[in-house]
Order: C-alpha cells, then structure tokens, then sequence
C-alpha cells in the first residue's frame, strides 16, 4: 500500500516592498511572515516575540459565577472534585486546577475517567462515588460540555457542577452552575482557540488574581465577582500573598497546550512561550525525570511533541491515566524517577499494541483504499490506541478513517479526517445513534450501542460519498518559499528558529530547492535517508564550515525513506525545513526533508 503523492503548493512571492520592510531578516523567513498573514511589521514583530497581551480571564463567560462558587468551597472546607480526561491536556489540566485549589486552601479530590472501564466525560457511577466521598462541588476540565444528562444526575446526587471545556458546545448547554468555554456562541472572549488546559489555567488565573487582591482593570466590575458583597472590595484588597503564582502553572500549559495540537498562535503562543522557557529553567521533578535521556540541550515544542507527550498518553491510553498526573505532581525524584521508567514501558507497550491493530485494520480495509472513508472494527481493538491506528490510515491513504474497538453491547469508535470532510459535524448527523460523542473537525471519538454500528457505518458512508463525490483526494504540501540551494546560509537557520514554537497553524518554515545534487545516500535507523547534498553551482561555502570543491554540502534525512537509497537520480528536488539541533553539545545544521522528487539528468 502505496501513499497518494504529495502536491507541492509554493505560497505567492510576496511584494518586494513588503520585504524590504523588514531589513534585518532574511527575505525568506519575511516571506514565512507574509505567508502567515502578518500585514505590517508591528504585527510580525508581536508574533515573533510571542508576547501580546493575554486576555482578561473574566471575559470568559460564566467564569465570574465559577470563582465565586470555587472561593465559597474552599472558605467552607468542601471538598471539590476536579474531573479531568485521560489524555495530556486533560491530566496537565486537572494537575493544574487541582495545584491552584490546594495552594489557595482548598480541598481538590482529583479524578479522571478509566479510558478501558470508563471512556470518555462524565459517567453516573463516577458521580456516585465523588458525592459519597463527601463532594459538593465538581469542576471539568477539557471534558463535560455535551454531557447534559450527566449534568443533571449530578444536581441529583447534590453535586453543583462547573464546565470548564474547549470542545465545540452543542446548542443546549449542561444545567451546570456555569459552563467556560470559550467557544460558546454567547461568550464574548476574544481568543477562541484555547486547549483544555488553557481553558482551565484561565479559571486558575482569574482565582488568583482575586486572591492576591490585585486590581485587575481600571473600570468597575459589572457585578460583585467575589461573592463579598462589598463594592469596596471590587478594587481595594486585603490579602497581599498566596503559596501559587501564575508562572508556576505555565509548563502545564504548553505540555497541554501542544499534546492536543492546539493552533499556536495569538493568546496560545504566548503561553506555550513562556511555558517552554519554565519547562527548561525549573522542570518539575518528574518532567526532568522523564526527559533525562533526551539528546537535545532544550525542550521545544517538537520535544512535547514526539517525545513527551507520548509518554504521558500512554498511560491513559492502556488504563489509568493518573499515573501520568503523579508524575507532573510530585515533588519527589525518586518517585519521578519510578513513574516515569512506568510510562516508558508503558509508551514501548502501546507501540506494540498500535502496530498490531494497524496491520489488522490494513487487512480489513484491503481492496477499499479508494473508497471515500475507510472503516475498520475489531473486537480486538483496545481503545486506547484506535484514535493513533485512525490517525495513521488517514494520513496513509488521505482518507477520513473510523477504528472501531467494537463490544459485545456498546462500541467505541475513534475517528480521524482531512481537510474536505468534517468528521464532527458528520457525527452531528448521526446523533440519534450515538450514546456519547464530540471532538472537533479533524478529530472525534464516540460509543454507540453495538445493534446501531451497521447503520452507523452506512450513514457516515453516505455522508462521506455526498461531500468527498468528484474531489481529487491528494494531500496538499504547502511550501513558504522556492530558495536555490546555494543561496541557502547559516543565517537562515537561527532565524527560522524565531517562528518557535512550532504547531498548528504555525508549522515549521517549508523551502524548496530544485536540482540538488545527491552525493551519498544511505539507510539509517531502521527505515531512514541520511543524504549529503550540495547545489550544482559552485560557491563561497560562507562560514558553514562544510565544502567540496567549492561546494556547500548539507547534511539531509528523510525519516520513513530508507527504501529509496537505492533509487534516487543523481538530482532530485527537495521540500525540506531548515533545523539547527544539537548532537554531543555541539550545534549541527540540517534539512529535515519532508518530500523529495527525483528529475531527470537532462
């Protein structure tokens, strides 16, 4: 099985005057710039520096009740129970609430749903045990905005329930006390695109800033915020100190913020900036533990991205997520170090398991590859790893894929789409079939009972064959720039770098270089291309320190090429991103190439 080739789509030049407004870049990260939206230079600048102003937290709706009732709960020694998801951003969420509860006084009683047992948001037997464990209030985070009925067995039980969520909210909202969430269509909050630990850090934030009676705005409040009753007390505190600043919680954030694949741009970017500098200032115990074998000097984005992250998934995708909430809470390194050595195993464990339920999806969907959605059901599918197997064929074949682990009374299904198919709002479309089910876009997950998944599958076959009909399905590369290899420099490199932290809506710098010379190309790794590369065109190597016959060489790899070592023509043209990484403490430049073509000698 074959992957559809890629179209390469370079971006339009940008106008020369809008280049030559920015003198001390390189035209090809202003161009990066100019690809990106950013009109002016005062924009651009905003953007590199990553620090615009954060949004006021109390302009999120529902937020003022949330903190009044939050405030109540810890003066009258109730316990709350901080309900989270057991994935990354979900478990950094509920450590982040759970921390900033406990440092205020409070009594946080964190709890987050066994994938296997539970599944996914809120469950009546889970709401049982938290009201018979003495609970009377109980905080979501990045869960809970779809759980109506939930909702009003907890109120049942005497639970009052705050939502705080970032997933699309259905028209009607839970019964909750409130509901956060930035993507209410009443909410007037400016930034929309918060993950769930972003949502749940500006609960925390607006909980601090009332509790270190920092005046926050230089207007009134339109309502007593703070439960006091006293309109004194809106802009004149008393309490001067609290155990929690707000820094302390932003490494969670960009771990969260980054794990869910948030866009990286606007309030997010400024927080997974600060946050990654405090993951490599003063990392907790058990993410020092965790990243100890790490190769690179920094944590970046890329490192949440394909290294820690994983490893705090695992967990929650075998079983019991909480063993990843430990390890970001604990203040103990030998017990960071035990944890994280478990979720090692545990990663090593799931990569295992992925690639055997891959090759038996593989086979299932064999012969269908070009059908407009593909579907695979097994009752030897754990759901722990459905939504990666899903994530791999549609990528593999450019095909929304729906991996179902499919049980005796109830199935979980995990989906994965592109661009021209909305697998949420196709989800929409089959809710009276439906037990429980959300997620955005290009990402959704839902239960169904098992005498439904038949005519599930046909209607999301119908819905697919309806809005995919007459597309040609080809996955699109998008290329910022076409620079000849030999106008490639050193500069480019460290400038490159100022576009950090990497994500979506803000991918790495993409450039093309046509007629590149190969001069080796061998396997490394198990299945990757290491290249050494030079430009037909003689030239003054310009301090990089690497030149043949007054040649540039560059150093590429292409990971998941290896099988074309063999084959490639002498010249080939390369889509590739210009990294700096370092190796044995010494800074090494390379092109990380994404999609190469092999051209004719002519």
């Amino acid at each position: 099985m074959i992957a559809p080739q890629l179209r390469w789509e370079v971006a339009k030049p940008a106008p020369q005057e809008y280049l030559a407004r920015f003198p001390d870049l390189p035209p090809s990260i202003a161009q990066c710039l100019y690809n990106r939206g950013f009109k002016t230079p005062q924009e651009a600048y905003a953007f590199l520096s990553g620090e615009p102003e954060e949004d006021d937290p109390f302009q999120l709706r529902g937020i003022h009740q949330a903190v009044a009732r939050i405030r109540q709960a810890i003066r009258q020694k109730q316990r709350v129970a901080v309900y989270g998801d057991f994935d990354a951003d979900g478990v950094a969420a509920t450590a982040l609430l759970a921390q900033t509860i406990s440092s205020l006084g409070g009594q946080p009683l964190p709890y987050i749903p066994h994938r296997v047992d539970e599944g996914y948001g809120l469950h009546r037997e889970a709401l049982e045990r938290l009201a018979q464990e003495g609970c009377r209030l109980l905080v979501t985070v990045d869960c809970g905005v779809r759980s109506i009925e939930e909702v009003r067995y907890a109120r049942q039980l005497g639970l009052e329930v705050i939502i705080t969520d970032h997933h699309s909210p259905p028209k009607e909202l839970p019964p909750a006390l409130a509901v956060v969430n930035p993507k209410r269509e009443d909410c007037p909050y400016p930034f929309k695109g918060l993950s769930g630990v972003g949502v749940a850090f500006k609960l925390a934030q607006a909980l601090l800033k009332v509790e270190h009676r920092v005046p926050l705005f230089s207007h009134p409040f339109p309502r007593d915020p703070f439960g006091t009753g006293s309109r004194r007390d809106r802009d004149t505190f008393v309490r001067k100190s609290t155990p929690l600043e707000e820094k302390e919680l932003l490494d969670l954030v960009a771990l969260g913020t980054i794990t869910d694949l948030s866009p990286l741009l606007g309030e997010n970017r400024s927080l997974v900036k600060k946050g990654l500098s405090a993951l490599n200032d003063s990392p907790r115990p058990g993410i020092l533990a965790l990243s100890a074998s790490l190769k690179e000097r920094t944590i970046t984005s890329q490192t949440i991205g394909y290294i820690l992250g994983p490893r705090l998934n695992a967990a929650g995708r075998l079983g019991d997520a909480m063993t990843s909430y430990r390890l970001l809470t604990t203040s103990s390194p030998a017990e960071a170090q035990e944890l994280a050595l478990e979720l090692e195993e545990k990663n090593r464990q799931r990569k295992d398991l992925t690639l055997q339920v891959l090759e038996k999806a593989r086979r299932q969907i064999e012969g269908q590859e070009s059908e407009p959605i593909l579907l695979a059901k097994g009752e030897v599918f754990p759901c722990g790893v459905i939504g990666l197997v899903a994530s791999r064929l549609s990528e593999e074949f450019y095909r929304p894929a729906v991996v179902i682990e499919w049980g005796e009374e109830e199935s979980r299904g995990s989906a994965r789409s592109i661009p021209e198919f909305n697998i949420a709002k196709a989800l929409d479309e089959c809710r009276d079939l439906l037990l429980r089910y959300g997620g955005h876009s290009l990402a959704a997950g839902f239960t169904v009972k098992s005498e439904d998944l038949v005519t599930l599958e046909e209607r999301l076959r119908g819905l697919a064959a309806g809005q995919l009909s007459g597309l040609e399905l080809i996955p699109t590369l998008s290329i910022d720039v076409e620079v000849p290899l030999t106008d490639l420099e050193p500069a480019i490199f460290a400038a490159a770098q100022t576009l950090e932290p990497f994500g979506p809506s803000n991918p790495p710098p993409t450039f093309l270089s046509r007629k590149v010379e190969v001069r080796e190309a061998r396997v490394v790794g198990q299945a990757h291309l290491r290249l050494t590369l030079t430009d037909p065109i003689p030239r003054d190597p310009c301090g990089t320190g690497s030149c043949k016959d007054g040649r540039v060489i560059w150093n590429g790899i292409a990971f998941g090429r290896g099988e074309e070592a063999n084959s490639l023509s002498r010249y080939i043209d390369i889509v590739y991103v210009p990294e700096i990484h370092w190796w044995n403490n010494e800074e090494r430049l390379q092109l990380r190439v994404l999609d190469l073509r092999s051209i004719s000698e002519g």
